[in-house]
Protein backbone atom coordinates (compact mmCIF):
# COMPACT_ATOMS: atom_id res chain seq x y z
CA UNK A 1 0.00 0.00 0.00
CA UNK A 2 1.09 3.55 -1.36
CA UNK A 3 2.27 5.73 1.78
CA UNK A 4 0.83 3.36 4.64
CA UNK A 5 0.86 6.05 7.20
CA UNK A 6 -0.57 9.48 7.63
CA UNK A 7 3.41 10.18 8.92
CA UNK A 8 4.98 9.19 5.93
CA UNK A 9 2.61 11.07 3.38
CA UNK A 10 3.04 13.89 5.43
CA UNK A 11 6.83 14.10 4.75
CA UNK A 12 6.15 14.39 0.99
CA UNK A 13 4.27 16.92 1.25
CA UNK A 14 5.92 18.75 3.90
CA UNK A 15 9.13 18.46 0.97
CA UNK A 16 6.79 19.25 -2.17
CA UNK A 17 5.50 22.71 -0.22
CA UNK A 18 8.74 24.26 -0.82
CA UNK A 19 7.65 24.89 -4.31
CA UNK A 20 5.25 27.16 -3.50
CA UNK A 21 6.95 30.19 -2.80
CA UNK A 22 7.60 29.84 -7.00
CA UNK A 23 3.75 29.40 -7.85
CA UNK A 24 0.97 32.11 -8.14
CA UNK A 25 -2.66 31.62 -7.72
CA UNK A 26 -4.84 32.23 -10.32
CA UNK A 27 -5.81 35.90 -9.71
CA UNK A 28 -7.06 36.28 -13.50
CA UNK A 29 -10.37 34.91 -12.03
CA UNK A 30 -11.00 37.36 -8.73
CA UNK A 31 -12.45 34.86 -6.90
CA UNK A 32 -9.82 32.23 -7.20
CA UNK A 33 -7.40 34.97 -6.22
CA UNK A 34 -8.51 34.75 -2.40
CA UNK A 35 -6.58 31.40 -1.96
CA UNK A 36 -3.50 30.80 -0.05
CA UNK A 37 -0.63 29.76 -2.08
CA UNK A 38 1.12 28.26 1.01
CA UNK A 39 -2.22 25.27 0.67
CA UNK A 40 -1.12 21.40 0.01
CA UNK A 41 -3.25 18.83 1.03
CA UNK A 42 -3.88 15.60 -0.56
CA UNK A 43 -5.73 12.36 -0.55
CA UNK A 44 -5.45 8.43 -1.82
CA UNK A 45 -7.97 6.47 -1.82
CA UNK A 46 -7.98 2.74 -1.77
CA UNK A 47 -10.44 0.34 -3.44
CA UNK A 48 -10.97 -1.41 -0.28
CA UNK A 49 -12.35 2.16 0.95
CA UNK A 50 -9.23 3.12 3.03
CA UNK A 51 -7.77 6.47 3.16
CA UNK A 52 -4.54 7.94 3.55
CA UNK A 53 -4.02 11.59 3.77
CA UNK A 54 -2.16 14.61 4.54
CA UNK A 55 -2.63 18.67 4.93
CA UNK A 56 -5.55 20.64 4.93
CA UNK A 57 -7.62 18.03 3.41
CA UNK A 58 -11.21 19.38 4.33
CA UNK A 59 -10.17 22.63 2.72
CA UNK A 60 -12.92 23.10 -0.29
CA UNK A 61 -12.04 24.08 -3.72
CA UNK A 62 -13.45 24.70 -7.02
CA UNK A 63 -12.95 21.73 -9.79
CA UNK A 64 -12.16 23.93 -12.59
CA UNK A 65 -10.73 22.06 -15.51
CA UNK A 66 -10.66 19.02 -13.55
CA UNK A 67 -14.18 19.40 -13.99
CA UNK A 68 -13.79 18.10 -18.04
CA UNK A 69 -13.00 14.70 -17.48
CA UNK A 70 -15.89 14.13 -15.59
CA UNK A 71 -18.04 15.90 -17.95
CA UNK A 72 -16.54 14.16 -20.77
CA UNK A 73 -17.43 10.47 -19.31
CA UNK A 74 -20.81 12.06 -18.84
CA UNK A 75 -21.60 12.80 -22.16
CA UNK A 76 -19.98 9.75 -23.41
CA UNK A 77 -22.51 7.87 -21.83
CA UNK A 78 -25.09 9.78 -22.88
CA UNK A 79 -24.52 10.14 -26.57
CA UNK A 80 -21.92 7.97 -27.70
CA UNK A 81 -18.28 8.25 -28.83
CA UNK A 82 -19.17 8.88 -32.52
CA UNK A 83 -21.36 11.51 -31.88
CA UNK A 84 -18.74 13.36 -29.69
CA UNK A 85 -15.73 12.55 -31.36
CA UNK A 86 -17.40 14.00 -34.50
CA UNK A 87 -17.80 17.71 -33.00
CA UNK A 88 -14.12 17.20 -30.81
CA UNK A 89 -10.90 15.82 -31.71
CA UNK A 90 -8.71 13.15 -29.59
CA UNK A 91 -5.13 14.54 -30.51
CA UNK A 92 -3.13 16.63 -28.04
CA UNK A 93 -1.52 20.07 -28.30
CA UNK A 94 1.44 22.43 -27.58
CA UNK A 95 -0.60 25.87 -27.53
CA UNK A 96 -2.26 27.38 -24.05
CA UNK A 97 -5.23 25.68 -22.99
CA UNK A 98 -7.72 28.91 -23.89
CA UNK A 99 -6.18 29.35 -27.39
CA UNK A 100 -7.62 30.06 -30.49
CA UNK A 101 -5.12 29.70 -32.70
CA UNK A 102 -5.86 26.14 -33.93
CA UNK A 103 -9.69 26.62 -34.52
CA UNK A 104 -8.44 29.42 -37.30
CA UNK A 105 -6.37 27.45 -38.04
CA UNK A 106 -7.53 23.69 -38.59
CA UNK A 107 -9.35 22.69 -41.37
CA UNK A 108 -12.26 21.08 -39.52
CA UNK A 109 -12.37 23.97 -36.91
CA UNK A 110 -13.14 21.78 -34.47
CA UNK A 111 -11.02 21.48 -31.43
CA UNK A 112 -8.57 19.49 -30.93
CA UNK A 113 -9.47 17.75 -28.13
CA UNK A 114 -12.04 17.70 -24.82
CA UNK A 115 -9.28 19.24 -22.40
CA UNK A 116 -8.59 22.08 -23.66
CA UNK A 117 -11.40 25.08 -23.00
CA UNK A 118 -12.68 25.41 -27.10
CA UNK A 119 -13.13 21.63 -26.98
CA UNK A 120 -14.27 21.36 -22.92
CA UNK A 121 -16.89 23.97 -23.98
CA UNK A 122 -18.37 22.05 -27.14
CA UNK A 123 -18.87 18.94 -24.91
CA UNK A 124 -20.55 21.03 -21.98
CA UNK A 125 -23.19 21.94 -25.22
CA UNK A 126 -23.61 18.11 -25.03
CA UNK A 127 -24.53 17.50 -21.75
CA UNK A 128 -28.54 16.44 -22.71
CA UNK A 129 -31.53 18.22 -21.23
CA UNK A 130 -33.70 21.20 -21.78
CA UNK A 131 -32.55 24.14 -19.36
CA UNK A 132 -29.11 25.30 -18.03
CA UNK A 133 -30.94 24.31 -14.91
CA UNK A 134 -31.76 20.70 -15.80
CA UNK A 135 -28.12 19.79 -17.27
CA UNK A 136 -26.30 21.29 -14.33
CA UNK A 137 -28.59 19.28 -11.64
CA UNK A 138 -27.88 15.83 -14.20
CA UNK A 139 -24.34 16.50 -14.05
CA UNK A 140 -24.39 17.37 -10.24
CA UNK A 141 -26.01 13.94 -9.70
CA UNK A 142 -23.26 12.06 -11.71
CA UNK A 143 -20.48 13.83 -9.64
CA UNK A 144 -22.46 13.29 -6.21
CA UNK A 145 -22.73 9.36 -7.44
CA UNK A 146 -18.75 9.30 -8.16
CA UNK A 147 -17.64 11.08 -4.62
CA UNK A 148 -20.93 9.17 -2.59
CA UNK A 149 -21.74 12.68 -1.81
CA UNK A 150 -25.08 14.12 -1.91
CA UNK A 151 -23.83 17.56 -0.60
CA UNK A 152 -21.81 18.78 -3.71
CA UNK A 153 -22.59 21.40 -4.99
CA UNK A 154 -21.07 24.81 -6.93
CA UNK A 155 -19.39 27.74 -5.53
CA UNK A 156 -21.65 30.75 -6.49
CA UNK A 157 -18.78 32.86 -5.88
CA UNK A 158 -16.34 31.65 -8.01
CA UNK A 159 -19.30 30.45 -10.59
CA UNK A 160 -19.88 34.54 -10.63
CA UNK A 161 -16.47 35.71 -10.90
CA UNK A 162 -15.72 33.53 -13.64
CA UNK A 163 -18.90 34.28 -15.59
CA UNK A 164 -18.28 37.65 -15.37
CA UNK A 165 -14.72 37.71 -16.79
CA UNK A 166 -15.29 34.89 -19.14
CA UNK A 167 -14.45 36.72 -22.17
CA UNK A 168 -11.94 34.42 -23.85
CA UNK A 169 -14.56 31.32 -23.58
CA UNK A 170 -16.73 33.51 -24.93
CA UNK A 171 -15.46 33.94 -28.60
CA UNK A 172 -14.43 30.43 -28.36
CA UNK A 173 -17.56 29.97 -27.90
CA UNK A 174 -18.75 32.21 -30.74
CA UNK A 175 -16.33 30.87 -33.06
CA UNK A 176 -17.81 27.00 -32.32
CA UNK A 177 -21.01 28.39 -33.09
CA UNK A 178 -20.01 29.89 -36.54
CA UNK A 179 -18.86 26.53 -37.48
CA UNK A 180 -21.52 24.83 -36.16
CA UNK A 181 -19.98 22.81 -33.08
CA UNK A 182 -22.58 24.54 -31.00
CA UNK A 183 -25.56 25.50 -31.61
CA UNK A 184 -27.12 27.04 -28.52
CA UNK A 185 -27.20 30.42 -26.87
CA UNK A 186 -23.47 31.69 -26.03
CA UNK A 187 -24.56 32.95 -22.86
CA UNK A 188 -26.44 29.97 -22.06
CA UNK A 189 -23.48 27.84 -21.97
CA UNK A 190 -21.39 29.99 -20.55
CA UNK A 191 -23.78 30.15 -17.71
CA UNK A 192 -23.61 25.96 -17.59
CA UNK A 193 -20.01 26.17 -17.98
CA UNK A 194 -19.10 28.45 -15.08
CA UNK A 195 -21.05 26.69 -12.60
CA UNK A 196 -19.48 23.12 -13.86
CA UNK A 197 -16.02 24.60 -13.12
CA UNK A 198 -17.24 25.53 -9.76
CA UNK A 199 -18.43 22.50 -8.85
CA UNK A 200 -17.21 22.14 -4.84
CA UNK A 201 -15.16 19.49 -3.13
CA UNK A 202 -12.29 18.58 -0.90
CA UNK A 203 -9.00 16.59 -1.84
CA UNK A 204 -10.98 13.35 -0.31
CA UNK A 205 -14.04 13.78 -2.93
CA UNK A 206 -11.74 14.30 -5.90
CA UNK A 207 -9.64 11.04 -4.70
CA UNK A 208 -12.87 8.95 -4.51
CA UNK A 209 -13.72 9.76 -8.12
CA UNK A 210 -10.25 8.87 -8.91
CA UNK A 211 -10.46 5.27 -7.50
CA UNK A 212 -13.69 5.11 -9.78
CA UNK A 213 -11.51 6.19 -12.79
CA UNK A 214 -8.17 4.16 -11.99
CA UNK A 215 -11.00 0.97 -11.08
CA UNK A 216 -12.22 1.05 -15.01
CA UNK A 217 -15.34 3.00 -14.05
CA UNK A 218 -16.27 0.61 -10.94
CA UNK A 219 -17.19 1.94 -7.60
CA UNK A 220 -14.98 -0.24 -5.52
CA UNK A 221 -17.26 0.40 -2.26
CA UNK A 222 -20.45 -0.37 -3.79
CA UNK A 223 -19.65 -2.67 -6.84
CA UNK A 224 -21.57 -0.40 -9.68
CA UNK A 225 -20.34 0.01 -12.50
CA UNK A 226 -20.60 3.75 -12.49
CA UNK A 227 -19.03 4.45 -16.10
CA UNK A 228 -18.64 1.93 -18.33
CA UNK A 229 -15.03 0.47 -18.56
CA UNK A 230 -14.66 1.26 -22.48
CA UNK A 231 -15.52 5.43 -21.50
CA UNK A 232 -13.33 5.42 -18.50
CA UNK A 233 -10.43 4.00 -20.59
CA UNK A 234 -11.11 6.84 -23.30
CA UNK A 235 -11.31 9.48 -20.24
CA UNK A 236 -7.62 8.19 -18.74
CA UNK A 237 -6.25 7.96 -22.03
CA UNK A 238 -7.08 11.99 -22.48
CA UNK A 239 -5.80 12.20 -18.93
CA UNK A 240 -2.24 10.88 -20.17
CA UNK A 241 -2.11 12.44 -23.57
CA UNK A 242 -3.73 16.00 -22.56
CA UNK A 243 -4.68 16.58 -18.83
CA UNK A 244 -2.32 18.72 -17.78
CA UNK A 245 -2.43 21.10 -20.25
CA UNK A 246 1.00 21.63 -22.59
CA UNK A 247 3.21 20.35 -19.67
CA UNK A 248 1.39 16.80 -20.18
CA UNK A 249 4.57 15.49 -22.69
CA UNK A 250 7.03 15.91 -19.63
CA UNK A 251 4.41 14.56 -17.34
CA UNK A 252 4.15 11.66 -18.56
CA UNK A 253 7.70 10.96 -18.93
CA UNK A 254 8.23 12.25 -15.42
CA UNK A 255 5.32 11.05 -13.55
CA UNK A 256 3.11 8.64 -15.86
CA UNK A 257 0.02 8.73 -14.20
CA UNK A 258 -3.20 9.80 -16.03
CA UNK A 259 -4.41 12.92 -14.40
CA UNK A 260 -6.43 16.43 -14.36
CA UNK A 261 -5.57 19.44 -13.37
CA UNK A 262 -7.36 22.66 -12.96
CA UNK A 263 -6.26 26.48 -11.98
CA UNK A 264 -8.40 26.35 -8.51
CA UNK A 265 -4.86 23.77 -8.10
CA UNK A 266 -6.44 20.60 -8.03
CA UNK A 267 -5.71 17.37 -9.23
CA UNK A 268 -7.07 13.94 -10.13
CA UNK A 269 -4.83 11.29 -10.65
CA UNK A 270 -5.93 7.99 -11.20
CA UNK A 271 -2.96 5.10 -10.95
CA UNK A 272 -4.75 2.25 -13.01
CA UNK A 273 -5.50 -0.67 -10.87
CA UNK A 274 -4.47 0.64 -7.46
CA UNK A 275 -5.87 3.90 -6.40
CA UNK A 276 -7.26 7.35 -6.91
CA UNK A 277 -5.29 10.48 -5.59
CA UNK A 278 -7.27 13.92 -4.45
CA UNK A 279 -4.53 17.09 -4.63
CA UNK A 280 -5.27 20.39 -3.91
CA UNK A 281 -2.24 23.59 -4.10
CA UNK A 282 -3.18 26.43 -5.46
CA UNK A 283 0.01 27.78 -6.58
CA UNK A 284 0.47 27.73 -10.11
CA UNK A 285 3.30 27.16 -12.70
CA UNK A 286 3.34 29.01 -15.83
CA UNK A 287 1.41 26.55 -17.33
CA UNK A 288 -1.32 26.47 -14.92
CA UNK A 289 -0.64 23.26 -12.83
CA UNK A 290 -0.65 23.09 -9.38
CA UNK A 291 3.48 23.52 -8.69
CA UNK A 292 3.41 21.77 -4.91
CA UNK A 293 1.28 19.57 -6.63
CA UNK A 294 3.07 18.60 -9.63
CA UNK A 295 6.37 17.81 -7.30
CA UNK A 296 4.49 15.58 -4.76
CA UNK A 297 2.99 13.47 -7.51
CA UNK A 298 6.07 13.24 -8.77
CA UNK A 299 7.67 12.40 -5.48
CA UNK A 300 4.89 9.60 -5.44
CA UNK A 301 5.28 8.09 -8.46
CA UNK A 302 9.48 8.08 -7.93
CA UNK A 303 9.42 6.30 -4.66
CA UNK A 304 6.73 3.87 -5.18
CA UNK A 305 7.24 3.17 -9.29
CA UNK A 306 3.88 4.36 -10.08
CA UNK A 307 4.34 5.32 -14.11
CA UNK A 308 2.03 2.94 -15.86
CA UNK A 309 5.12 3.56 -18.10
Amino acid sequence: MLCRTSEELQALVDEAKRCTVKGKVADYIPALGKANPNDLAVAIHYPNGECTSAGDIEKKFTLQSVSKVITLALVLMDRGPSYVFEKVGMEPTGDPFNSIVKLETMALSKPLNPMINAGALAVTHMIKGDSVKQRLERLLEFVRELTNDSTVFYSEDVSRSEFETAFLNRSLSYFLKQNGIINEDVEELMDLYTKQCAIEMNSLDLARIGVVFAMDGVDPISGKQIIPSDIARICKTFMVTCGMYNASGEFAIKIGIPAKSGVSGGIMAAVPGKFGIGIFGPALNEQGNSIAGIKLLELLSNNYQLSMF
